[in-house]
This record gives structure tokens, sequence and C-alpha cells, in this order.
């Protein structure tokens, strides 16, 4: 009679979608008398782990009752659950239903050990990993080809390379997934070149091996490499090739070709892909690119993929990082469906880096009013947004409720906030009491940005007593000498200005180059002061020196060269030196190319100094030109001789 019945039941299960019509089916089961069949158990089990959405905590518990209430269950029952224990937002009760699978002399096979294996990885748990590897050799399954490769991927995800390449070096014949599970391992723990000698070796190259080629050569800065993969030894490609192509290319700064590769993608008529077109919207936001972003923003519109969350998110984040914050407003508020907490961070960090602090709080008071709790990173925004805005109370307020109201525990970055919030109001000796009375030991990151503001509010003393404990944390650091020597140039003593700069050519340290982007016409122009000359540079500086000139003139402009010259030298060349900034050739290319009334959009790499600061009021002012520059910290938004930051940064 059973098995005359089993099949109905069977065929309306995989029909269930939601967890009210598997409960009924559940109960139906009961009473014919079959919830002792483990054919049938067994599925039921299977159909509570796939309910939609992806398996809760309700569900699970169901699944979990049933096996433990089941006299004598299967490999197959305990396999479902485990693997569904991974997969959810309780991945270690997957362990414990292995140990309760063991106890109870159920042997596991190939499947068991590779969900296992998978949850030990997905956690970073490797000390647990290696158990189970042992516990695989007694079992006899750690030659097997799947659990062999999951151990693969196992070690490597835990930083275990070479552990990875031993299990990969027993296995007999390892096939295609064993092979890119390697490489991936060793391109996970940076070894390229390792990476690079098995792909040479492996006898078939499929295209997933490729792609992971590309990605490690692109995330080690061999972009050469990654071309010559990409552009000659690639017969075919798909979403993945172009989209790691893609931000491979931002990532090492070459955003002229991450453009140029996505028009090509669009001139070859393949359709950029959720992931590829959120790459190249990042790719705007990291240059500054505001009119490719809006070309971009016009093909969402066009292609009907202006639901896609992730999309819409990357719009934002591309709109305030080029600083047009009514854009990223305007995108905010017609985003289709519930707001993610990354919408409403993203929206935060936007008026945040632009100075508008009270717009940020505001934002995030209405984030807490829709139900979306904030977690670590929102905090982070919000603490970002006091600091720039010289709203100390409100900050001081905000990280307190994070731990009291929220449960969040503070992470060094928001340790890192409240020291510049100290900083920037000039509070140096809170910041530094802050910094003494961490619970966790402060980094360099944390002891810079006091340095950062000791050079603010030229604060020598403490600036000496900040440097000693940089030393110790990271000696070579160019910013760090760099910052101590401008301290010591504004406060004139040119004798230890000398002795920071022997010291860091002594110890080879080189000063990072700053670096300023400008778009114009679709392409990305980029300016270093002092670089050899080219035809962009020379029309700069031809339009520069007229620039110059007038502000002179109307508007009675004279050089600060204390706070932005680091050397003891004559007047007239530290004037020189500041006038050749990289953000001063970049707005004089923008004023020289750009139709007047048009916006001029700088990013640069560096904090920008004070002279180019009060440049740039003038030039808005007598040129009538707003100017957005987005400097390493902030933005700074110039109209009519005014700054958004007003004068604090």
């Amino acid at each position: 009679m059973a098995n005359k019945v089993s099949p109905s039941f069977l065929s309306l299960l995989k029909h269930c979608k939601t967890l009210k019509p598997i409960t009924q089916i559940h109960t139906h089961i009961i009473k014919s008398g079959q919830h002792s069949d483990p054919f049938i158990t067994g599925h039921l089990i299977l159909q509570y782990t796939l309910v939609t959405p992806n398996p809760n905590t309700k569900t699970l518990h169901h699944a979990h009752s049933i096996l433990t209430h089941f006299p004598y269950p299967t490999s197959f029952m305990y396999n479902t659950l485990i693997r569904a224990f991974s997969e959810s937002d309780h991945p270690r009760d997957s362990f414990a239903t292995f140990l309760t699978m063991c106890r109870n002399n159920v042997q596991p096979d190939s499947f068991t050990f590779s969900f296992v294996l998978k949850t030990a990885a997905s956690i970073q748990c490797s000390n647990i990993g290696v158990q189970l590897h042992c516990l695989g050799v007694v079992y006899g399954l750690d030659n097997h080809l799947y659990v062999a490769t999951t151990l693969i991927s196992m070690y490597s995800e835990g930083g275990l390379v070479q552990y990875a390449r031993k299990v990969f070096d027993e296995m007999s014949e390892p096939n295609v997934v064993a092979w890119n599970a390697m490489i991936n391992g060793c391109v996970r723990c940076c070894d390229v070149k390792g990476a690079e000698m098995l792909y040479r070796r492996m006898p078939v190259k499929d295209l997933v091996s490729k792609n992971i080629m590309l990605d490690g050569y692109m995330k080690s800065g061999e972009v050469l490499l990654a071309k010559t993969l990409f552009f000659e030894e690639m017969n075919v490609t798909d979403d993945v090739s172009w989209s790691t192509v893609v931000v491979g290319f931002s990532q090492n700064g070459c955003f002229d070709e991450a453009f140029g590769l996505f028009v090509e993608l669009h001139r070859l008529g393949l359709r950029p892909n959720e992931v590829s077109l959120t790459a190249i919207l990042s790719v705007c936001a990291q240059a500054g690119a505001f009119e490719f972003g809006r070309v971009l923003h016009g093909y969402v519109e066009k292609s009907g993929v202006v639901w896609l969350r992730s999309v819409n998110n990357a719009l934002l984040d591309t709109y305030a990082k080029c600083g047009n914050i009514d854009m990223a407003r305007l995108v905010f508020e017609r985003m289709p469906g519930k707001k993610s907490i990354v919408s409403w961070t993203t929206m935060v960090a936007g008026l945040a880096m632009q100075g508008y602090g009270e717009q940020a709080l505001n934002v995030f008071h209405q984030m807490e009013k829709s139900g979306i709790k904030p977690d670590g990173i929102t905090f982070v925004s919000i603490l970002y947004a006091c600091s720039h805005a010289g709203l100390t109370e409100q900050g001081c307020r905000f990280f307190y409720m994070m731990n009291n109201q929220y449960d969040i525990e503070p992470t060094y970055e928001h340790y890192g906030c409240m020291v510049d919030l100290y900083g920037r109001a000039g509070e140096l000796q809170k910041a530094y009491n802050f910094i003494i009375e961490m619970p966790v030991k402060p980094t360099a990151v944390i002891w810079r940005t006091l340095l950062g503001a000791c050079s603010i509010h030229g604060n020598v003393e403490l600036a000496e007593k900040v440097q000693i404990r940089l030393t110790e944390l990271e000696p070579n650091d160019s910013g760090d000498h760099v910052l101590l020597s401008n301290i010591y140039a504004v406060a004139g003593k040119w004798k230890d200005v000398a002795t920071v700069r022997k010291s860091m050519s002594s110890q080879r340290i080189m000063k990072n180059p700053g670096w300023s982007m400008i778009e114009v016409d679709k392409i990305m122009y980029s300016f270093v002061a002092g670089e050899e000359e080219n035809e962009a540079t020379k029309e700069a500086y031809k339009k520069l020196r007229e620039i110059m000139l007038r502000i002179r003139v109307e508007g009675g402009y004279v050089a600060e060269v204390i706070r932005s010259v680091l050397h003891d030298i004559e007047e007239e060349e530290k004037e020189d030196s500041v006038s050749m900034h990289s953000e001063k050739l970049a707005l004089a290319f923008g004023m020289s190319r750009l139709c007047n009334g048009s916006m001029i959009r700088i990013v640069k790499n560096l904090r920008v100094c004070k002279d180019c600061h009060t440049v740039m009021k003038l030039v808005s002012k007598i040129y009538r030109l707003d100017i957005v520059l987005r400097d390493r910290s902030r933005f700074h938004s110039f109209t009519n001789g005014y700054c958004s930051c007003r004068d604090y940064w």
C-alpha cells in the first residue's frame, strides 16, 4: 500500500516552494503512516531545506526535528541537513549535525565530507578543516576526487596553500575542477608565479582557468600579462572575462582602458551583465568620470536593468563620488522597491564627503525610521560626516550609541574616525588621550590620523611624540616623513626639515607623487607635477600662466608658500613650486578645453594644499566657474569664491 501511495506524495512535494503546503503534505504523510518510510522522509527533509526564500531557522528546525525523531536516519538525510546548514546563517550547525551522524554510527560518504569541508572553508576555520581531513583519511575518502578538490579549496581559503598543494600533488588524476581549484588557491594566496606554472602545465585549459589567471594577473599588477592573455590567447570570453578585465584595469589605475573596453563590449553587441555594469560604474566613481557615468545611466535606463538594486547602488555611488549630490539623491529617491542598507549608507557617505553633515544625519534618522538597522559601515559614514562638518558633540553621541543602542563593537575604522573628529576640531589632547585609552592597540593608521591633525593645527611637540610611535610601527612610510617635514616647515624649523629629508634619502624612502585627473570629452587626462611635457601638459602650463596672472591682478592672489612647500628655498622658487601642483594643471587644462559654463571636475590622490584651495576659490569667483575637487579625504565644491568645506578640511 505504501509503495502505491508514495509517488503521489513525492510528486506533490517536488512542486512545493513555500512552507505552508509542505507542512500540509507532511501532515497527510503522518496520517497515512508513511512517515516511517526512509525514502519519503528523506525527500520531505530535502524539501524543507529548499523552501523559498533561502532556508531560515524555522524551516531548518522542521527538517532537524524530522531527522531527530526518525528511528534510523540515512546518510542522505544527514547530508541534506548538513548541506542546508552550511548555506544558512548558522553554518556551524552543520558540524553539530555531522558529529551526531558519526555518534549514531551512520557512515559519512564523499558528499558528507565535501559539505562540511565547504563549511570550514566558508567560515575560514582551518583547525576544524584539518580535523575533518584526518577523519577523511580514516574513512579512506581523502583521495576521492570530489573530497580532495574541496580540501584544496578549503586550505586555500584559509591561507594554507602549501597544504592545498600537497593534496593536489597526491591526486592520481586531477580533473579540470581540481586544477582550477589549485590555481585559484595560488592566486588567493598571492602566489601568481605558482599559479602561472600550474596553468602552463594544465593538460586542458578551460575558460574558467583562464579567467582565474586573468584575475590573478590583475590583482598582482601584471597588467601587460593580463592584456596578452585576454587579447591574444583567449579565443572565447564570457561575462566573467570582461568584468575581470574592466575591474582589473580600474584597480590598476588604467581608467581609459577600462572605459575603452566597455565601449568595445557594447560595440560588439555583447550585453553587459550586472557584474560588468557595476564594475564600470565603480571605475567612473574612482576616476570621477561624471560624463561617462551619465552615459552609463542612460544605458541602464534604456536596457531595462534599472530595477537591479546593485546597479542602482553603483549609480548612486558614482554620482556621489563625482560630486553631483543632486543626481545621487535623485537616483536614491527613485530606487524601486525597499532600499537596502548599502543604499542608505552610500547616500550618507556621499553627503558626508561633500560636507553636508546635517543632511547626512537626517538621512541616517530616516533610515532608522524605515526599519533598516544600521551596521558598522553606516556608523563609519556618519562619524565621517560629523568629523568633516565639525559636529563634534553629535559624533561622540553616535560613537557611544553604536555600542549601547545597536550592540556594534567599534572597529579600528570607528576609532580612527573619532581621532579624526577630535583632531579636525583642534582638540588634539583629547584625540591623544582617546588613543591612549583605546581597548585595542592603536594601529599606524590611527597615529597617522593624529599626525595629520597636528599638521593642520601646527602642533610640533605632539607631532614629534606621534612620529616616535609611527616609527616603531611603520618606519618606512613616506607620508609620515612628509607630514612631519611639513609641520617643521610651517614652524620655520628648516634644520629639522633638512634632517627629515636626509633621513628619507638615507633610507631610500620615496615620496608618493601627487596626481590629478580630469575628464574632457569622456577621456580621462592625468597630470603629475614636474612630469615630462606632452601636448596636454604644454596646453595646461600655457593656460595656467594666464590664470595665475589674472587672479593676481583681479583677486589680489599671493602664493601660500609656507604650508605648501617643504623646502627652505627662495620665495620665488617656492611660488613656482606651488604653481605647478597637479590640481592646478588639471584645472587649467579643463578651462582650456571645456566650454564656458561647464563644471570643472577634478580628482586628486592627495590632500589639497592651502594654496591650491585658495586658487580654486579665486578662479571660481573671477571666472564665474563652478569647480568640484575630490581629494584624498573629501569633496571641495567651489562657487563664487566660496568652498563647501568652509575652509574646514
